[in-house]
């Protein structure tokens, strides 16, 4: 009887559980989770910023579904969300601008002119009304001008009397010397001169009121021929004696890739152009000083910043190329980035980045001479990176001035994680302003100088939070306390915090918190739908496992809540290579998550893990991909896939995997080189053969195909197609500019070459990288369901 009653009940809990599942799976559909995000899910708040005296959080948001999203404002004292009516719109002050010291004014631009605004007043004052564009404007001289370009040039205006001044002259092309007579026509010159007196009275006469003409002349800047060259930007020095700009150039004769499109609105196919490939020669930035009162340029000296003559170390892999003579040795090349003044001297610093990427040097320019001082070396044998360092050719990163005026703050990953340094000026000391297994990031200093503010992932690599912190180091205090992503924008008198926050299974919202620690912060918009809501989404659990090189490797995992013995799994690849996607907040990838749910709906186990390359986990993690792409960070997938095995009980014949760009190529080169773990894969949007892909990003993991052959033949999956045994799916936009389609159809002629049967190519006629439409997301989707469907689920 006992036994018959154990049977009952057993039969009965299966039923139910059954029938939940059999619910679960009604509640989703793939239509619905690829329907427009904007009706669907809804329209989270973005673009915030305050009105200048921290009564006013603006953002753009659209919860009456309209066409196009609005700007709306939220009332600190009267706590009413308002929408902002056009005719007031136009007229806010610019949400960028330029404060003077003492931020009592700021200047911006509105529709191409400038407009001075005083903060305490509230008063507005055009100084300029034309229909050229101004840009760039910022308070100078003491505060007594201000400074902004136009037409290529830097110009000064006084806010009181409203004299423009110009300040240089660049002029595009080259300048064209005086032509002076060769050969025959020489010489019939002389003989005239020679034979007539007056000629040469006349050119006497025509030097002399030249000459006089000269003298007489206003002073005027010096043309300054840019060539080929084109200006990339111009900075005034606090006494206003030195411009120091910069000019870049376009390589001539580099080849790039075309886009062809066949549905169009002509009918007729249209090309467009696209990018260039990895190893192609790059834009190179150069940089002057204009000296303003000798009227002269000055050169930036580049050739005595150290180490510029360092080899790499991947070249013991070519011995052939190691160079012993350093006499034989070129100098590499450097981008020249900023400068970032002192703000009472003529004193400025600047970043030197390689053109390989491998050295970032903080440097001291003295404008008078062009003299360049090394305050600090980062060099990196994978790439320069990380976050608040630059990196990736034309940024300085974070960096300023400290309060003193002689030291200078920065990121370095020094320590293996990217946190705040200052090094000062004079002595060269260094010193570290934090430090830990975490990452800094966004970092600012007070109105007060007093403390600096910043992001880090302190608590959890998956988890940010603003923290505040005294200048020159010490104890920090967590200012936020919700658990996911704590996107804060700080009112301009520093009283109030506006997070824009999110959770694993929540969109972002707008809340509102006093600038306090441990004070609650307070939502302030609803944004998503009731359709929306009324699924349980699930809050993944945050897990860690063991690499097979004992890495720890932070992963999302989502289960069934009666799970299959056995049963099927999927591993989700997030794209990019260097983004995070196993924290707790909510995903870029929302529809991978969403269609995450719908597959543990149908019961599957999905595992979705940082591997090898993701950001979030400090230097090694972000370069452990160098040279190999497919190595560490494919045998983290599979190692994955194993612990699911030995502690969830999958079925090792029942995983497969999808994922897009950078994703969908780790999905082809596990189907090609690990048909012992997985059954089938879904490579969406996927790069194939490394050698294709752009320069900014390749050239960092791979250095170039020319340089590093080795490199990209272990890492390019079109070089292992003969591995495949699997089911493969491939889905391609066939106007994709940054994956090009010629990518997947290089791939596509292998495997018919190779004689392979058991894959499919679905393409996409035009969508590009990021798909648009619904009806091609939900076909993408479908497939790739089908796919698992029937292969995981024997």
């Amino acid at each position: 009887m006992k036994n018959l009653l154990i049977v009952v009940l057993f039969f009965i809990s299966t039923v139910a559980s059954a029938q939940i599942q059999q619910n679960n799976k009604s509640k989703l559909t793939i239509e619905q989770i690829m329907q427009n995000p904007d009706k669907w899910i809804g329209t989270s708040p973005s673009g915030i910023f305050w009105d200048e005296k921290g009564e006013n959080i603006y953002f753009d948001w659209n919860p009456e579904m309209d066409t196009l999203s609005s700007l709306y404002s939220y009332s600190i004292k009267t706590k009413e969300i308002e929408k902002v009516p056009t005719a007031v719109k136009i007229k806010l002050p610019g949400k960028y601008g330029s404060y003077n010291s003492d931020k009592t004014q700021k200047v911006y631009t509105r529709n191409g002119n400038i407009f001075l605004l005083n903060i305490k007043k509230g008063t507005e004052k055009q100084l300029t009304n034309w229909l050229e564009r101004a840009s760039s404007p910022k308070f100078v001289l003491n505060d007594s001008q201000i400074s902004f370009s136009k037409s290529n040039n830097l110009f000064l205006i006084h806010p009181e009397t409203g004299l423009i001044r110009q300040i240089t002259n660049f002029v595009t092309g080259e300048d064209k010397p005086e032509r002076k007579s060769k050969g025959q026509g020489k010489w019939l010159e002389e003989q005239q001169k020679a034979l007539f007196v007056v000629l040469n009275e006349r050119e006497a006469m025509s030097k002399a009121r030249k000459n006089q003409h000269e003298n007489e002349k206003i002073k005027q800047p010096a043309k300054i021929y840019l060539g080929k060259k084109r200006l990339g930007g111009t900075s005034l020095s606090p006494s206003g004696k030195f411009v120091v700009y910069s000019t870049y150039q376009n390589p001539e004769g580099t080849k790039s890739t075309s886009v062809t499109q066949f549905v169009t609105e002509s009918g007729y196919t249209e090309e467009k152009k696209a990018r260039t490939k990895v190893g192609s020669e790059q834009p190179k930035v150069e940089m002057a000083v204009f000296d303003v009162d000798s009227n002269k340029v000055v050169k930036i000296k580049t050739d005595e910043i150290p180490g510029l003559k360092d080899q790499p170390d991947y070249l013991k892999d070519y011995p052939e190329r190691i160079s012993t003579d350093s006499s034989k040795i070129k100098n590499r090349e450097v981008n020249l980035l900023g400068p970032v003044w002192n703000k009472t001297e003529d004193l400025a610093v600047v970043v030197a980045l390689s053109l390989d990427n491998k050295d970032r040097w903080i440097l001291l320019l003295n404008p008078a001479t062009g003299k360049l001082d090394l305050l600090d070396r980062q060099r990196d044998e994978a790439w320069i990176g990380g976050p608040g360092i630059g990196g990736w050719g034309f940024s300085t990163g974070e960096i300023g001035w400290m309060p003193d005026g002689k030291s200078v703050w920065f990121h370095s990953e020094e320590s293996g994680y990217s946190h705040l340094y200052t090094v000062n000026s004079e002595t060269k000391e260094k010193k570290a302003l934090t430090n830990g297994k975490f990452e800094v990031s966004q970092a600012f200093i007070s109105n007060d100088k007093k403390h600096f503010y910043f992001n880090a992932n302190k608590v959890h690599p998956g988890v940010n939070h603003l923290y505040k912190m005294p200048v020159w180091g010490g104890e920090l205090t967590q200012l936020t306390s919700m658990e996911g992503n704590n996107e804060v924008t700080l009112s301009p008198n520093e009283k109030y915090l506006a997070i824009r926050y999110s959770y694993a299974n929540k969109p972002e919202e707008l809340y509102l918190q006093e600038n306090k620690a441990e004070a609650k912060a307070i939502q302030i918009t609803h944004s998503s739908t009731k359709e929306f809501n009324a699924y349980n989404w699930r809050v993944p659990e945050f897990i860690t496992f063991e690499a097979e090189d004992g890495a720890e490797v932070h992963a999302r995992l989502y289960r069934p809540e009666s799970p299959e013995k056995q049963g099927p799994a999927v591993i989700f690849v997030h794209g990019a290579g260097y983004l995070q996607n196993a924290h707790k907040w909510w995903s870029s990838y929302f529809r991978e998550y969403q269609f995450n749910n719908f597959l543990v709906d149908n019961g599957y186990t999905v595992l979705d893990l940082d591997y090898r390359g993701s950001a979030g986990y400090g230097r090694d993690w972000r370069t452990g991909i160098y040279r190999y792409m497919g190595g560490k960070d494919l045998s983290d997938n599979v190692d994955g896939a194993k612990m699911l095995v030995e502690k969830y009980g999958v079925s090792p014949k029942k995983i497969g995997l999808y994922g897009g760009s950078y994703g969908g190529f780790i999905t082809l080169m596990a189907m090609f080189n690990r048909p012992d773990i997985f059954a089938a894969g879904g490579a969406l949007r996927s790069v194939t053969d490394w050698a294709h892909y752009n320069h900014g990003y390749t050239a960092n993991i791979l250095n170039t195909p020319v340089e590093d052959s080795l490199a990209y033949v272990r890492s390019s999956p079109i070089y292992f197609a003969e591995g495949l045994q699997g089911a493969l799916l491939m889905c391609h936009g066939m106007v994709d500019d940054n994956v090009e389609f010629q990518d997947i159809v290089r791939l596509t002629q292998r495997l018919i070459e190779l004689g392979k049967e058991n894959w499919e190519l679905a393409v996409y006629p035009i969508e590009k990288h990021g798909f648009q439409e619904p009806s091609s997301w939900t076909d993408e989707y479908k497939r790739i369901f089908k796919l698992f469907e029937e292969n995981l689920k024997k």
